[in-house]
Protein backbone atom coordinates (compact mmCIF):
# COMPACT_ATOMS: atom_id res chain seq x y z
CA UNK A 1 0.00 0.00 0.00
CA UNK A 2 1.05 3.45 -0.20
CA UNK A 3 3.35 5.10 2.03
CA UNK A 4 1.93 7.48 4.27
CA UNK A 5 4.59 7.61 6.91
CA UNK A 6 6.14 10.95 6.31
CA UNK A 7 6.53 14.60 8.31
CA UNK A 8 7.92 18.13 7.26
CA UNK A 9 11.10 17.23 9.70
CA UNK A 10 11.63 13.21 8.67
CA UNK A 11 10.89 14.32 5.34
CA UNK A 12 14.40 16.74 5.54
CA UNK A 13 16.01 13.85 6.98
CA UNK A 14 14.90 11.92 4.12
CA UNK A 15 16.01 14.43 1.88
CA UNK A 16 19.69 14.57 3.19
CA UNK A 17 19.54 10.73 3.70
CA UNK A 18 19.10 10.17 -0.20
CA UNK A 19 22.28 11.84 -0.49
CA UNK A 20 21.41 13.60 -4.07
CA UNK A 21 25.04 15.14 -5.40
CA UNK A 22 24.99 16.88 -8.48
CA UNK A 23 29.09 16.19 -8.44
CA UNK A 24 28.51 12.40 -8.09
CA UNK A 25 31.42 10.63 -9.49
CA UNK A 26 30.32 7.62 -8.42
CA UNK A 27 28.98 4.49 -11.04
CA UNK A 28 25.62 5.31 -12.72
CA UNK A 29 24.62 1.85 -12.55
CA UNK A 30 24.76 2.09 -8.62
CA UNK A 31 22.53 3.99 -8.26
CA UNK A 32 19.74 2.17 -9.67
CA UNK A 33 16.90 0.99 -6.81
CA UNK A 34 14.27 -1.51 -7.24
CA UNK A 35 10.76 -1.10 -6.43
CA UNK A 36 9.24 -2.09 -3.77
CA UNK A 37 6.56 -0.36 -1.01
CA UNK A 38 7.41 3.31 -0.60
CA UNK A 39 10.79 3.58 -2.33
CA UNK A 40 11.21 6.46 -4.70
CA UNK A 41 12.64 6.05 -8.53
CA UNK A 42 16.48 5.91 -8.75
CA UNK A 43 18.22 8.35 -8.89
CA UNK A 44 22.15 8.75 -9.53
CA UNK A 45 23.93 8.40 -6.43
CA UNK A 46 27.63 8.11 -5.33
CA UNK A 47 27.81 5.19 -3.19
CA UNK A 48 29.68 6.79 -0.04
CA UNK A 49 26.67 10.03 -0.31
CA UNK A 50 24.65 6.55 0.63
CA UNK A 51 26.73 5.07 3.32
CA UNK A 52 26.85 8.33 4.76
CA UNK A 53 23.38 8.47 4.58
CA UNK A 54 22.88 5.12 6.27
CA UNK A 55 25.57 6.53 9.06
CA UNK A 56 23.03 9.65 9.58
CA UNK A 57 19.67 7.46 9.84
CA UNK A 58 21.31 4.82 12.31
CA UNK A 59 22.03 7.88 14.45
CA UNK A 60 18.44 9.04 14.65
CA UNK A 61 17.25 5.94 14.95
CA UNK A 62 19.59 5.08 17.94
CA UNK A 63 18.32 8.09 19.56
CA UNK A 64 14.75 7.08 19.49
CA UNK A 65 15.56 3.77 20.63
CA UNK A 66 17.51 5.18 23.76
CA UNK A 67 14.02 7.40 24.69
CA UNK A 68 12.10 4.39 24.00
CA UNK A 69 13.53 2.05 25.71
CA UNK A 70 14.08 4.17 28.85
CA UNK A 71 10.68 5.07 29.32
CA UNK A 72 9.25 2.16 28.77
CA UNK A 73 12.04 0.56 31.47
CA UNK A 74 11.66 2.93 33.99
CA UNK A 75 7.82 3.93 33.46
CA UNK A 76 6.97 0.50 35.16
CA UNK A 77 9.65 1.08 38.20
CA UNK A 78 9.13 4.82 39.27
CA UNK A 79 6.51 6.48 37.43
CA UNK A 80 3.29 7.38 39.65
CA UNK A 81 0.08 5.26 38.59
CA UNK A 82 -1.36 8.61 37.11
CA UNK A 83 1.12 9.74 34.44
CA UNK A 84 0.51 6.45 32.42
CA UNK A 85 -1.33 7.71 29.81
CA UNK A 86 1.17 11.07 29.61
CA UNK A 87 3.85 7.96 28.74
CA UNK A 88 1.68 6.33 26.20
CA UNK A 89 1.58 9.49 24.17
CA UNK A 90 5.21 10.28 24.44
CA UNK A 91 5.77 6.79 23.60
CA UNK A 92 3.33 7.15 20.63
CA UNK A 93 5.02 10.18 19.13
CA UNK A 94 8.35 8.52 19.25
CA UNK A 95 7.08 5.48 17.45
CA UNK A 96 5.55 7.42 14.52
CA UNK A 97 8.29 9.36 14.39
CA UNK A 98 10.86 6.19 14.20
CA UNK A 99 8.13 4.77 11.75
CA UNK A 100 8.33 7.54 9.57
CA UNK A 101 11.94 7.76 9.83
CA UNK A 102 12.27 4.31 8.82
CA UNK A 103 9.23 4.09 6.26
CA UNK A 104 9.77 6.68 4.04
CA UNK A 105 10.46 6.20 0.63
CA UNK A 106 13.87 8.00 0.11
CA UNK A 107 15.06 5.24 2.86
CA UNK A 108 13.59 2.71 1.12
CA UNK A 109 15.52 3.93 -2.29
CA UNK A 110 18.96 4.19 0.06
CA UNK A 111 18.61 0.58 0.84
CA UNK A 112 17.80 -0.83 -1.90
CA UNK A 113 20.90 0.91 -3.48
CA UNK A 114 22.88 -0.64 -0.46
CA UNK A 115 21.94 -3.70 -1.44
CA UNK A 116 22.74 -3.51 -5.21
CA UNK A 117 25.79 -6.77 -5.58
CA UNK A 118 28.44 -4.11 -6.91
CA UNK A 119 27.54 -1.64 -4.25
CA UNK A 120 26.87 -3.69 -1.32
CA UNK A 121 30.78 -5.22 -1.61
CA UNK A 122 31.94 -1.43 -0.72
CA UNK A 123 29.84 -2.04 2.74
CA UNK A 124 31.75 -3.70 5.50
CA UNK A 125 30.27 -6.60 7.59
CA UNK A 126 28.62 -4.18 10.37
CA UNK A 127 27.39 -1.78 7.09
CA UNK A 128 26.15 -4.75 5.37
CA UNK A 129 24.60 -6.47 8.41
CA UNK A 130 22.87 -2.97 9.24
CA UNK A 131 21.47 -2.68 6.08
CA UNK A 132 19.69 -6.01 5.83
CA UNK A 133 18.49 -5.74 9.52
CA UNK A 134 16.79 -2.48 8.92
CA UNK A 135 15.24 -3.62 5.37
CA UNK A 136 13.63 -6.66 7.62
CA UNK A 137 13.06 -3.82 10.19
CA UNK A 138 11.45 -1.54 7.63
CA UNK A 139 9.56 -3.96 6.07
CA UNK A 140 7.35 -4.97 9.33
CA UNK A 141 6.29 -1.06 9.52
CA UNK A 142 6.22 0.52 5.75
CA UNK A 143 2.67 -1.22 5.19
CA UNK A 144 1.17 -0.63 8.47
CA UNK A 145 -0.39 3.21 8.79
CA UNK A 146 1.62 5.23 10.84
CA UNK A 147 -1.72 5.92 13.05
CA UNK A 148 -2.55 2.70 13.40
CA UNK A 149 0.62 1.90 14.91
CA UNK A 150 0.55 4.81 17.11
CA UNK A 151 -2.87 3.86 18.65
CA UNK A 152 -1.70 0.63 19.07
CA UNK A 153 1.31 1.82 20.98
CA UNK A 154 -1.35 3.60 23.18
CA UNK A 155 -3.51 1.37 23.87
CA UNK A 156 -0.55 -0.90 24.94
CA UNK A 157 0.30 1.30 27.71
CA UNK A 158 -2.80 1.84 28.57
CA UNK A 159 -3.77 -1.41 28.79
CA UNK A 160 -0.32 -2.04 30.78
CA UNK A 161 -1.64 -0.15 33.74
CA UNK A 162 -5.17 -1.38 33.52
CA UNK A 163 -3.41 -5.07 34.01
CA UNK A 164 -1.59 -4.00 37.00
CA UNK A 165 -4.46 -2.36 38.94
CA UNK A 166 -6.47 -5.45 37.69
CA UNK A 167 -3.68 -7.94 39.15
CA UNK A 168 -3.75 -5.97 42.69
CA UNK A 169 -7.23 -6.14 42.71
CA UNK A 170 -7.88 -9.64 41.28
CA UNK A 171 -10.10 -8.25 39.06
CA UNK A 172 -10.31 -9.73 35.67
CA UNK A 173 -13.26 -8.00 34.81
CA UNK A 174 -11.87 -4.89 34.31
CA UNK A 175 -8.61 -6.10 32.29
CA UNK A 176 -10.67 -8.06 29.84
CA UNK A 177 -12.15 -5.50 27.09
CA UNK A 178 -8.54 -4.18 26.64
CA UNK A 179 -7.12 -8.09 25.83
CA UNK A 180 -10.09 -8.17 23.28
CA UNK A 181 -9.01 -4.69 21.58
CA UNK A 182 -5.33 -5.66 21.66
CA UNK A 183 -5.58 -8.73 19.89
CA UNK A 184 -8.03 -7.25 17.55
CA UNK A 185 -5.46 -4.38 16.59
CA UNK A 186 -2.27 -7.29 16.46
CA UNK A 187 -4.82 -9.09 14.05
CA UNK A 188 -5.30 -5.97 11.79
CA UNK A 189 -1.44 -4.78 12.17
CA UNK A 190 -0.78 -8.02 11.07
CA UNK A 191 -3.22 -7.64 8.03
CA UNK A 192 -1.57 -4.91 6.74
CA UNK A 193 2.04 -6.57 6.88
CA UNK A 194 1.16 -9.71 5.42
CA UNK A 195 -2.69 -10.19 4.31
CA UNK A 196 -2.10 -13.74 2.89
CA UNK A 197 -0.40 -15.24 6.07
CA UNK A 198 -1.96 -15.82 9.68
CA UNK A 199 -2.20 -13.39 11.57
CA UNK A 200 -0.71 -14.75 14.96
CA UNK A 201 2.54 -16.55 12.52
CA UNK A 202 3.50 -12.96 11.65
CA UNK A 203 3.60 -12.60 15.42
CA UNK A 204 5.45 -15.23 15.79
CA UNK A 205 8.26 -14.55 13.35
CA UNK A 206 8.80 -11.59 14.85
CA UNK A 207 9.99 -12.55 18.20
CA UNK A 208 11.87 -15.69 16.57
CA UNK A 209 12.47 -15.13 12.85
CA UNK A 210 11.71 -18.34 10.85
CA UNK A 211 9.35 -19.77 12.94
CA UNK A 212 5.38 -20.33 12.76
CA UNK A 213 2.91 -22.46 14.41
CA UNK A 214 3.67 -25.26 12.12
CA UNK A 215 7.70 -24.81 13.79
CA UNK A 216 5.98 -24.53 17.51
CA UNK A 217 3.45 -27.67 17.26
CA UNK A 218 6.30 -29.82 16.70
CA UNK A 219 8.87 -28.73 19.14
CA UNK A 220 5.73 -28.15 21.57
CA UNK A 221 4.78 -32.03 21.04
CA UNK A 222 8.52 -33.29 21.16
CA UNK A 223 8.76 -32.05 24.39
CA UNK A 224 5.15 -32.62 25.66
CA UNK A 225 5.91 -36.03 24.55
CA UNK A 226 8.81 -36.18 27.40
CA UNK A 227 7.64 -33.63 30.12
CA UNK A 228 4.50 -35.19 30.69
CA UNK A 229 4.91 -38.70 31.44
CA UNK A 230 8.21 -38.13 33.37
CA UNK A 231 5.96 -35.74 35.43
CA UNK A 232 3.28 -38.72 35.87
CA UNK A 233 5.96 -40.79 36.35
CA UNK A 234 7.63 -38.66 39.53
CA UNK A 235 3.91 -38.36 40.72
CA UNK A 236 3.59 -41.69 41.03
CA UNK A 237 6.70 -42.32 43.40
CA UNK A 238 4.86 -40.57 45.96
CA UNK A 239 8.30 -39.04 47.27
CA UNK A 240 9.03 -35.46 47.14
CA UNK A 241 12.04 -33.10 47.99
CA UNK A 242 11.50 -31.47 51.42
CA UNK A 243 11.05 -27.45 50.43
CA UNK A 244 10.34 -26.43 53.80
CA UNK A 245 14.59 -25.73 54.67
CA UNK A 246 14.22 -23.06 52.37
CA UNK A 247 11.27 -21.26 53.64
CA UNK A 248 10.44 -18.54 56.11
CA UNK A 249 10.22 -14.73 56.30
CA UNK A 250 13.28 -12.91 54.65
CA UNK A 251 14.06 -9.32 55.15
CA UNK A 252 13.41 -7.17 51.67
CA UNK A 253 16.35 -5.34 52.66
CA UNK A 254 18.17 -7.60 53.07
CA UNK A 255 16.73 -9.66 49.96
CA UNK A 256 18.11 -6.78 47.84
CA UNK A 257 21.26 -6.49 49.30
CA UNK A 258 21.71 -10.65 48.22
CA UNK A 259 20.21 -9.14 44.84
CA UNK A 260 23.62 -7.08 44.17
CA UNK A 261 25.61 -10.05 45.13
CA UNK A 262 24.27 -12.10 42.93
CA UNK A 263 24.82 -9.65 40.28
CA UNK A 264 28.48 -10.40 41.51
CA UNK A 265 28.23 -13.77 41.19
CA UNK A 266 26.88 -13.98 37.73
CA UNK A 267 29.97 -11.33 36.27
CA UNK A 268 27.71 -8.32 35.92
CA UNK A 269 29.72 -5.02 35.82
CA UNK A 270 27.58 -2.93 38.53
CA UNK A 271 29.46 0.40 36.38
CA UNK A 272 27.14 -0.57 33.51
CA UNK A 273 23.84 -2.42 35.07
CA UNK A 274 21.16 -0.70 37.04
CA UNK A 275 19.06 -2.24 39.12
CA UNK A 276 15.58 -1.14 40.17
CA UNK A 277 12.31 -2.96 41.18
CA UNK A 278 9.31 -3.42 39.15
CA UNK A 279 6.00 -5.64 39.76
CA UNK A 280 6.68 -8.02 37.18
CA UNK A 281 10.90 -8.59 36.58
CA UNK A 282 12.27 -7.55 33.08
CA UNK A 283 15.51 -6.11 31.85
CA UNK A 284 16.74 -4.51 28.91
CA UNK A 285 19.83 -2.05 27.60
CA UNK A 286 19.89 1.13 25.93
CA UNK A 287 23.98 0.57 24.96
CA UNK A 288 26.28 -1.87 26.44
CA UNK A 289 27.42 0.64 28.61
CA UNK A 290 23.84 1.17 30.14
CA UNK A 291 21.89 -2.25 31.31
CA UNK A 292 19.01 -2.13 33.30
CA UNK A 293 17.32 -5.21 35.42
CA UNK A 294 14.17 -4.42 36.98
CA UNK A 295 13.68 -7.39 39.81
CA UNK A 296 10.98 -7.75 42.98
CA UNK A 297 11.55 -9.65 46.32
CA UNK A 298 8.73 -11.24 48.34
CA UNK A 299 9.56 -11.22 52.20
CA UNK A 300 7.81 -14.86 51.98
CA UNK A 301 9.74 -16.36 48.99
CA UNK A 302 13.57 -15.64 48.98
CA UNK A 303 14.24 -18.24 46.15
CA UNK A 304 11.70 -16.27 43.91
CA UNK A 305 14.27 -12.95 44.09
CA UNK A 306 17.41 -15.70 43.64
CA UNK A 307 15.83 -17.32 40.20
CA UNK A 308 14.95 -13.79 39.28
CA UNK A 309 18.19 -12.22 39.31
CA UNK A 310 19.88 -15.37 37.78
CA UNK A 311 17.36 -15.18 34.83
CA UNK A 312 17.64 -11.58 34.10
CA UNK A 313 21.49 -11.41 34.85
CA UNK A 314 21.11 -13.86 31.48
CA UNK A 315 19.71 -11.55 29.85
CA UNK A 316 21.44 -8.25 30.85
CA UNK A 317 25.00 -10.43 30.30
CA UNK A 318 23.56 -10.81 26.71
CA UNK A 319 23.24 -7.14 25.69
CA UNK A 320 25.99 -5.80 27.74
CA UNK A 321 28.15 -8.34 25.80
CA UNK A 322 27.33 -7.47 22.40
CA UNK A 323 29.75 -5.87 20.45
CA UNK A 324 30.06 -2.07 21.76
CA UNK A 325 30.55 -1.09 18.13
CA UNK A 326 27.06 -1.87 17.40
CA UNK A 327 25.90 0.34 20.43
CA UNK A 328 24.45 3.33 17.89
CA UNK A 329 23.38 1.17 15.20
CA UNK A 330 20.23 -1.45 14.79
CA UNK A 331 22.82 -4.26 15.36
CA UNK A 332 22.71 -3.37 18.97
CA UNK A 333 20.45 -6.04 20.90
CA UNK A 334 19.53 -9.14 21.10
CA UNK A 335 19.14 -11.05 17.99
CA UNK A 336 15.55 -13.28 18.97
CA UNK A 337 13.25 -13.48 21.87
CA UNK A 338 14.66 -17.03 22.16
CA UNK A 339 18.05 -16.61 21.58
CA UNK A 340 17.70 -13.82 24.67
CA UNK A 341 15.55 -16.54 26.84
CA UNK A 342 18.79 -19.02 25.70
CA UNK A 343 20.78 -16.30 27.49
CA UNK A 344 18.51 -15.92 31.07
CA UNK A 345 17.11 -19.52 31.25
CA UNK A 346 20.79 -20.65 30.96
CA UNK A 347 22.15 -18.87 33.83
CA UNK A 348 18.62 -19.53 35.48
CA UNK A 349 18.57 -23.34 35.09
CA UNK A 350 22.01 -24.99 33.54
CA UNK A 351 24.04 -23.16 36.20
CA UNK A 352 21.68 -21.95 38.55
CA UNK A 353 19.67 -25.23 39.25
CA UNK A 354 22.70 -27.26 39.06
CA UNK A 355 24.11 -29.52 41.63
CA UNK A 356 27.37 -28.78 41.61
CA UNK A 357 26.77 -24.47 41.58
CA UNK A 358 24.41 -25.09 44.39
CA UNK A 359 27.01 -24.22 46.98
CA UNK A 360 27.94 -21.00 46.54
CA UNK A 361 24.17 -19.75 45.43
CA UNK A 362 23.81 -21.34 49.46
CA UNK A 363 26.77 -19.47 50.79
CA UNK A 364 25.10 -16.26 48.89
CA UNK A 365 22.41 -16.66 50.60
CA UNK A 366 23.77 -17.64 54.01
CA UNK A 367 25.54 -14.76 54.10
CA UNK A 368 22.50 -12.72 54.63
CA UNK A 369 20.28 -15.07 55.95
CA UNK A 370 22.63 -16.87 58.23
CA UNK A 371 19.82 -17.96 60.88
CA UNK A 372 17.46 -19.45 57.87
CA UNK A 373 19.72 -20.94 55.79
CA UNK A 374 23.18 -21.50 57.72
CA UNK A 375 22.17 -25.08 58.50
CA UNK A 376 21.01 -25.68 55.11
CA UNK A 377 23.27 -28.57 53.25
CA UNK A 378 24.00 -27.95 49.50
CA UNK A 379 22.29 -31.44 48.79
CA UNK A 380 19.00 -30.32 50.52
CA UNK A 381 19.28 -26.81 48.60
CA UNK A 382 19.61 -28.52 45.15
CA UNK A 383 16.55 -30.70 46.03
CA UNK A 384 14.44 -28.26 46.96
CA UNK A 385 14.98 -26.07 44.53
CA UNK A 386 14.13 -28.76 41.71
CA UNK A 387 11.28 -30.23 43.19
CA UNK A 388 9.06 -30.68 40.07
CA UNK A 389 5.39 -30.54 40.53
CA UNK A 390 2.42 -29.06 39.34
CA UNK A 391 2.12 -25.35 40.37
CA UNK A 392 0.02 -22.41 39.34
CA UNK A 393 2.58 -19.51 38.40
CA UNK A 394 5.01 -19.29 35.72
CA UNK A 395 7.76 -17.59 37.07
CA UNK A 396 7.91 -19.81 39.77
CA UNK A 397 7.44 -22.97 38.05
CA UNK A 398 10.55 -25.76 38.44
CA UNK A 399 12.54 -26.58 35.13
CA UNK A 400 10.50 -29.63 33.99
CA UNK A 401 6.78 -28.22 34.47
CA UNK A 402 7.60 -24.96 32.81
CA UNK A 403 7.75 -25.86 29.61
CA UNK A 404 3.80 -26.90 30.01
CA UNK A 405 3.52 -23.62 31.81
CA UNK A 406 4.37 -22.02 28.05
CA UNK A 407 2.03 -24.14 26.22
CA UNK A 408 -0.52 -24.03 28.03
CA UNK A 409 -0.45 -19.99 27.05
CA UNK A 410 0.56 -20.92 23.32
CA UNK A 411 -2.71 -22.80 22.45
CA UNK A 412 -5.08 -19.83 24.25
CA UNK A 413 -2.92 -17.44 22.30
CA UNK A 414 -3.54 -19.29 19.05
CA UNK A 415 -7.52 -19.46 20.06
CA UNK A 416 -7.97 -15.95 20.13
CA UNK A 417 -5.98 -15.17 17.48
CA UNK A 418 -8.72 -17.83 15.46
CA UNK A 419 -11.40 -16.05 16.48
CA UNK A 420 -12.09 -19.06 18.75
CA UNK A 421 -12.25 -17.57 21.82
CA UNK A 422 -12.46 -14.41 23.05
CA UNK A 423 -10.99 -12.90 26.52
CA UNK A 424 -14.20 -13.75 28.29
CA UNK A 425 -13.23 -17.58 27.55
CA UNK A 426 -9.49 -17.10 28.51
CA UNK A 427 -10.34 -18.03 32.35
CA UNK A 428 -11.93 -20.81 31.53
CA UNK A 429 -9.48 -21.76 29.07
CA UNK A 430 -6.51 -20.94 31.66
CA UNK A 431 -8.32 -23.53 34.53
CA UNK A 432 -8.65 -26.44 31.84
CA UNK A 433 -5.15 -26.10 30.61
CA UNK A 434 -4.37 -25.78 34.26
CA UNK A 435 -5.79 -28.62 35.56
CA UNK A 436 -5.37 -31.05 32.15
CA UNK A 437 -1.09 -30.43 31.58
CA UNK A 438 -0.51 -29.90 35.80
CA UNK A 439 -3.17 -31.06 37.77
CA UNK A 440 -3.34 -27.54 39.17
CA UNK A 441 -6.46 -26.03 40.21
CA UNK A 442 -6.63 -22.29 39.98
CA UNK A 443 -7.96 -20.29 42.68
CA UNK A 444 -7.66 -16.55 40.94
CA UNK A 445 -7.60 -14.25 38.47
CA UNK A 446 -4.11 -13.14 40.40
CA UNK A 447 -2.30 -16.43 40.34
CA UNK A 448 -4.02 -17.15 36.96
CA UNK A 449 -4.60 -15.64 33.80
CA UNK A 450 -3.48 -12.40 35.44
CA UNK A 451 -0.03 -13.26 36.54
CA UNK A 452 1.75 -12.09 33.27
CA UNK A 453 2.18 -8.46 31.84
CA UNK A 454 2.94 -10.01 28.04
CA UNK A 455 -0.47 -9.71 27.03
CA UNK A 456 -1.31 -6.52 28.33
CA UNK A 457 1.95 -5.71 26.39
CA UNK A 458 0.49 -6.46 22.97
CA UNK A 459 3.10 -9.01 23.15
CA UNK A 460 1.92 -12.26 21.74
CA UNK A 461 3.61 -14.21 20.59
CA UNK A 462 6.85 -13.96 22.55
CA UNK A 463 5.76 -16.57 24.94
CA UNK A 464 6.84 -19.75 23.17
CA UNK A 465 10.16 -18.19 22.98
CA UNK A 466 10.74 -19.04 26.47
CA UNK A 467 10.32 -22.63 25.76
CA UNK A 468 12.58 -22.51 23.15
CA UNK A 469 15.10 -20.31 24.81
CA UNK A 470 15.68 -23.59 27.45
CA UNK A 471 16.13 -25.79 24.66
CA UNK A 472 18.51 -23.53 23.01
CA UNK A 473 20.68 -23.38 25.92
CA UNK A 474 20.78 -27.17 26.36
CA UNK A 475 22.00 -27.61 23.18
CA UNK A 476 24.50 -24.44 23.59
CA UNK A 477 25.24 -26.19 27.34
CA UNK A 478 26.15 -29.97 24.65
CA UNK A 479 28.20 -28.84 22.60
CA UNK A 480 30.67 -26.32 25.79
CA UNK A 481 30.67 -29.93 27.06
CA UNK A 482 31.46 -31.83 23.79
CA UNK A 483 34.55 -29.13 23.05
CA UNK A 484 36.18 -30.33 26.11
CA UNK A 485 34.54 -27.52 28.95
CA UNK A 486 34.35 -28.82 32.10
CA UNK A 487 31.35 -27.38 32.53
CA UNK A 488 30.30 -29.05 35.79
CA UNK A 489 34.07 -28.46 37.46
CA UNK A 490 33.71 -24.86 36.62
CA UNK A 491 30.48 -24.66 38.56
CA UNK A 492 31.58 -26.38 41.73
CA UNK A 493 34.31 -24.00 41.28
CA UNK A 494 32.23 -20.98 41.06
CA UNK A 495 34.24 -19.91 38.10
CA UNK A 496 31.58 -18.56 35.43
CA UNK A 497 34.15 -16.53 33.54
CA UNK A 498 34.82 -19.71 30.82
CA UNK A 499 31.10 -20.24 30.16
CA UNK A 500 30.51 -16.93 30.41
CA UNK A 501 33.40 -16.37 27.27
CA UNK A 502 32.32 -18.58 25.57
CA UNK A 503 28.81 -17.55 25.24
CA UNK A 504 30.02 -14.22 24.31
CA UNK A 505 32.18 -15.29 21.61
CA UNK A 506 29.60 -17.47 19.37
CA UNK A 507 26.21 -15.62 20.95
CA UNK A 508 26.47 -12.31 22.90
CA UNK A 509 28.73 -10.41 20.44
CA UNK A 510 26.90 -10.43 17.59
CA UNK A 511 24.38 -8.73 18.70
CA UNK A 512 21.17 -8.63 15.33
CA UNK A 513 24.04 -9.25 12.89
CA UNK A 514 23.09 -13.19 12.78
CA UNK A 515 20.13 -14.66 12.31
CA UNK A 516 18.79 -17.14 15.58
CA UNK A 517 19.62 -20.36 12.80
CA UNK A 518 22.55 -19.31 11.82
CA UNK A 519 23.85 -18.49 15.25
CA UNK A 520 22.21 -21.90 16.75
CA UNK A 521 24.17 -23.67 13.92
CA UNK A 522 27.60 -21.41 14.07
CA UNK A 523 28.03 -22.31 17.91
CA UNK A 524 27.04 -25.47 17.86
CA UNK A 525 28.67 -26.85 15.12
CA UNK A 526 24.73 -28.12 13.91
CA UNK A 527 21.08 -26.73 13.55
CA UNK A 528 18.68 -26.88 16.01
CA UNK A 529 17.74 -30.21 17.82
CA UNK A 530 15.57 -30.54 20.93
CA UNK A 531 16.84 -33.70 21.56
CA UNK A 532 19.38 -32.40 23.70
CA UNK A 533 16.74 -30.35 25.98
CA UNK A 534 14.85 -33.34 26.12
CA UNK A 535 17.20 -36.08 26.99
CA UNK A 536 18.89 -33.54 29.66
CA UNK A 537 15.61 -33.21 31.07
CA UNK A 538 15.29 -36.79 31.30
CA UNK A 539 18.72 -37.44 32.63
CA UNK A 540 18.51 -34.44 35.55
CA UNK A 541 15.14 -35.34 36.73
CA UNK A 542 15.52 -39.51 36.66
CA UNK A 543 18.29 -38.78 38.56
CA UNK A 544 16.45 -36.55 40.94
CA UNK A 545 13.66 -38.74 41.77
CA UNK A 546 15.78 -42.33 41.26
CA UNK A 547 13.57 -43.53 38.26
Amino acid sequence: MADTNTTDDVGTLGARATGIDAGNDGDADAAGATAGAGVEPAVLINPKTDIAALAELERHLYAHRYAQIGIACYGSSIDPAAAAADRGEAQAILEEEDQALLCSPETGAMLERLSLPHVAELLTPTQAAEVRVLKRDRSRLVDVPGEVQGAFTRLVSESDDVWRRAKAANDWESFEPYLDRVVHQMVDIAGFRDPQRNPYDVWLDDFEHGTDRAFYDAFFAQVKGVVVPLLAEIASKGWQPDRSVIEGKFDEGRQWELARDLMDLEGLDKRTVFLTSTEHPFSDALTTNYGIIAAHVYPEDVISNVFTMLHEGGHALYETGVDPSYDYTVLKGGTSSGIHEAQSRFFENYVGRSRAFAPHLLAAMAKHFRGQLGRVTPNQFYQATNRAEGTPVRVEADELTYPLHILIRYEIEQELFSGEATAADVPTLWKQGYKDYLGVDVVDYAHGCLQDTHWADGLFGYFPTYALGGAYGAQMRHRMIDEGMDFEGLLAQGDLSPISAWLKDRIWKYGRSKDPDELIASACGEPFDARYYTDYLVEKFSALYGL
